[in-house]
C-alpha cells in the first residue's frame, strides 16, 4: 500500500555545469512541489500506512528548510558561497548540485533517515519511502527511488555533509533536530489510546 503527501516551497539556486546558460550563471527560483510517497506491507491500528499528521513534524520541518532559502553546492566558488551566507538568512549547503534531481534524492534520503530513527507506537511496520517526485516547473519533474539514493555515481549523500543556516534551524519545531539525526537519536511518535480494539 502506498500513500502520497504533497509539500510546497519556494527556493533559489544556481545549477552549475548545466547546459542552460541562464541556469548555470544566474540565481533564479522555482515554486517546487514535492510528492513524498510512502509504502508499507501492513496498516497501523488506525488502518493507515502512516498517519499524515505524523508527517507534520520532523519530515515537514526538514522539507520546509528549502522554503525561501538559497541552496548551493558546497564545491561552488567560495566567494559565491560567502555572499549567499552573508545576504540570506535562510540557506542550505548541499554536497551535490541543487538540481531537481538532487532535491528528489536529498529529500528521499532525509525522510528515510527520519523514518529509520523513529519509534513507531501505533502498529506501524516497515514504513519506508517508495519515491520522491520533485516538480521544479509545471512541465518538469525529477523522480527518485531507493536505488538512486544509494547510487554514488549520482553523488554521495551523508548526513554530516549538509549544513543549514541558523535561521532555518531556529524555525524547526526542534532546532537540534538535525544534530539528533546525525547522532542517531530516536524520534518517538506520540502514544495512542486505542478506542476500538480488534
Amino acid at each position: 500500500m502506498r500513500i502520497r503527501k504533497l509539500f510546497k516551497f519556494e527556493n533559489a539556486h544556481i545549477v552549475r555545469n548545466c547546459s542552460s546558460d541562464r541556469c548555470k550563471r544566474s540565481i533564479h527560483g522555482h515554486s517546487y512541489q514535492i510528492e513524498l510517497i510512502l509504502q508499507a506491507d501492513r496498516l497501523d491500528h488506525g488502518q493507515m500506512v502512516y498517519d499524515f499528521g505524523l508527517l507534520k513534524s520532523s519530515i515537514k520541518d526538514i522539507i520546509d528548510s528549502f522554503d525561501h532559502a538559497i541552496c548551493f553546492w558546497n564545491k561552488d566558488d567560495p566567494e559565491y558561497i560567502a555572499m549567499c551566507k552573508k545576504f540570506s538568512a535562510r540557506w542550505i549547503s548541499l554536497p551535490v548540485s541543487p538540481s531537481a534531481e538532487q532535491f528528489s534524492r536529498v529529500i528521499f534520503f532525509w525522510a528515510q533517515q527520519i523514518l529509520n530513527q523513529t519509534k513507531m507506537v501505533n502498529g506501524e511496520a516497515d514504513v519506508s519511502v517508495y519515491s520522491v517526485i520533485a516538480h521544479e516547473t509545471a512541465t518538469g519533474y525529477a523522480q527518485c527511488f531507493a536505488e538512486d539514493v544509494a547510487n554514488e555515481q549520482m553523488g554521495k549523500l551523508a548526513l554530516e555533509d549538509f549544513e543549514f543556516s541558523e535561521q532555518v534551524k531556529q524555525e524547526w519545531h526542534d532546532p537540534k533536530m538535525y544534530d539528533k539525526l546525525i547522532a542517531g537519536e530516536c524520534f518517538v511518535n506520540p502514544e495512542v489510546e486505542l478506542q476500538v480494539k480488534d
